[in-house]
């Protein structure tokens, strides 16, 4: 046997072993981003037309408002309550964990500890004072059959100044008209832009008031918008399906 041929088993093994730690290295480094630095979601539903479209894809910043348990993979953080807590703001959209502690939701924050929340007629209040509700133009909506009809828009305008579009189908009673919910200490109110198609904290028996743990971070910026489900991976059908006029665009400017 040549001295060669004795080093080849030696230098396939050392081989290996670089590939595995690579592999390794790269698992760590996708795991540290996507717990600390920042997430990708996929939106599921219309709870936030005409802000978020079914098939957009979002940046989320884990890092916004601190961390707590569910910033982690499977809400395997060691630790209970949230380590360098950031107050959220107004206006803010917030991804969250659902009272379920399994399902995660995006909404807007509309109503901060302490706050009264309430919609009366359709229109909210916080703490007792009509919210500014302007009417625009109507948001055109396309069925997946192609079908088209209007739905009456507004532009809310929340009491630090940030504006957002909602949606207002109709009268809705148990959407439209609600009792006043007192937030406590540690929570926060969320409700979805297409008003009246959204679970929200409306509904206590089901999303609730959200604690502040149960934040997992602040979607800020739009990737790409995929107009049919499940086509995003079907590369050969981007530009049927590509909504090019929503990508790579703030969330802060979304207004109409």
């Amino acid at each position: 046997m040549t001295e060669d041929a004795a080093k080849e088993p030696q230098s396939f093994g050392k081989e290996m072993w670089d590939l595995i730690v690579v592999v390794v290295e790269a698992l760590l480094i996708a795991v540290v981003i996507r717990t600390f630095i920042f997430g990708l979601v996929v939106i599921p539903s219309g709870s936030m037309i005409p802000t978020l479209y079914i098939g957009d894809y979002l940046y989320v910043t884990k890092y916004a408002y601190g961390y707590s348990k569910h910033s982690f993979p499977f809400s395997s953080g060691p630790f209970s309550g949230r380590i360098l807590g950031v107050e959220p703001k107004l206006g803010d959209i917030v991804v969250f964990r659902g009272a379920d502690l399994k399902t995660d939701f995006i909404k807007r924050l509309i109503g901060l500890p302490g706050d009264k929340v309430q919609m009366i007629n359709g229109v909210l209040h916080i703490n007792g004072k009509m919210v500014e509700k302007k009417q625009v133009a109507d948001h055109i909506e396309t069925s997946q059959y192609g079908k088209q009809h209007n739905v009456p828009q507004f532009i809310e305008t929340l009491p630090n100044g940030v504006r957002h579009n909602t949606l207002d189908a109709g009268f809705f009673p148990t959407a439209d008209n609600t009792n006043v919910f007192e937030i406590p200490k540690g929570h926060y109110f969320m409700v979805g832009d297409n008003r009246d198609n959204s679970n929200d904290s409306r509904y206590q028996e089901s999303v609730r008031m959200v604690p502040f743990e149960n934040i997992i971070g602040r979607a800020d910026y739009l990737l790409l918008s995929v107009a049919m489900p499940g086509s995003f991976l079907k590369f050969w059908s981007w530009p049927e399906y590509m909504r090019t006029d929503r990508m790579f665009q703030s969330l802060s400017k979304v207004v109409e």
